[in-house]
Order: C-alpha cells, then sequence, then structure tokens
C-alpha cells in the first residue's frame, strides 16, 4: 500500500512544472569611444540611446539558452562619444509548462533575470571608458512581451485564411 503511494506522489511530482536556472554568463561584450578625448571637450547634452533585443535557443530537451542583448550609443551633438554592448546569457531548465507559458517564461521571466547583470556590465564599462556612470532604469519584461504578443496575435487574426 505505501508502494502505491509513493508511486502516484513520484508521479505527481514529475507532472509538476519545473523551472530552473543552470548558469549565467557572458556572452559577449563591447565598448567603443570612438571619439575620444576631443569627445570630452564637447559642449552639449549627451543624448543616449538604448535598444534591447532577446533570443532564446533550444539547447536539448527542456534546455534552453536565453540571450539579453543590449546596446547604448551616447552621443553629443552628431558625434559618438561612445558605444557599449552586452550580450547576458543564461541556461535555464523548463519542463512541464505548456507552450503559452514556456513562451512567457522565455520572454519575460528570464531577461527580467539577466537585466541586472547588463546594468552593472553596461554601468562598469561606461564609467571605466572615464564617461559618467550610465544607470540604466528598470525595465517591466511583462509588459514589453504582452505586447509582443498582442502584436503577434493581431498579426495572425489580420492574416488572410486560405481556404
Amino acid at each position: 500500500m505505501a508502494e502505491q503511494g509513493n508511486g502516484a506522489a513520484n508521479g505527481l511530482a514529475q507532472a509538476q512544472a519545473q523551472l530552473n536556472l543552470q548558469r549565467i554568463y557572458v556572452k559577449d561584450v563591447s565598448f567603443e569611444a570612438p571619439g575620444v578625448p576631443q569627445i570630452f571637450q564637447e559642449q552639449g547634452q549627451p543624448n543616449v540611446e538604448l535598444n534591447l533585443g532577446h533570443r532564446s535557443t533550444v539547447l536539448g530537451p527542456d534546455v534552453h539558452e536565453v540571450v539579453l542583448s543590449v546596446t547604448a550609443t551616447c552621443k553629443v551633438g552628431d558625434k559618438t562619444a561612445y558605444l557599449a554592448e552586452v550580450q547576458q546569457a543564461g541556461i535555464f531548465g523548463i519542463a512541464g509548462f505548456d507552450d503559452a507559458g514556456r513562451d512567457a517564461i522565455l520572454g519575460s521571466y528570464c531577461p527580467n533575470l539577466l537585466f541586472p547583470y547588463v546594468r552593472q556590465i553596461i554601468s562598469d564599462l561606461v564609467q571605466n571608458g572615464g564617461f559618467p556612470p550610465l544607470f540604466l532604469q528598470p525595465i517591466n519584461f511583462d509588459a514589453l512581451y504582452a505586447e509582443q504578443a498582442r502584436r503577434r496575435s493581431e498579426g495572425a487574426s489580420a492574416q488572410p485564411l486560405n481556404a
């Protein structure tokens, strides 16, 4: 009787959704300051443009790599002061989720987990390059994922059906 109970408990545990972080690492880092040292003499308000992206790759059964890419470009007038690029990656075990749940984890939870690492690296790169520190504001990856999902569903509904 005890064996039946244990078998049922083990089956239930296996059916539960599981998410685990296996590793976080820097995949690529680049810092360029093409106008140094002349850029330090420039007058004007610096303008920082931030580009953000992420991608996921299946590494094996229930194992995914997520790469968060952030590029910060600072210009003073029409001259580039610096360009900082970081690709922060993580390997995640994701099992027992339906497709929508897995996609939400890969598109929202994982980038959210990687972002503090990117923010620290970019801040250090910029400051070590001789510029005032750049502190990236938190990003709502849940809202970004929801907006992407909404656009995908609108695009799919706008597609004509082939008969």
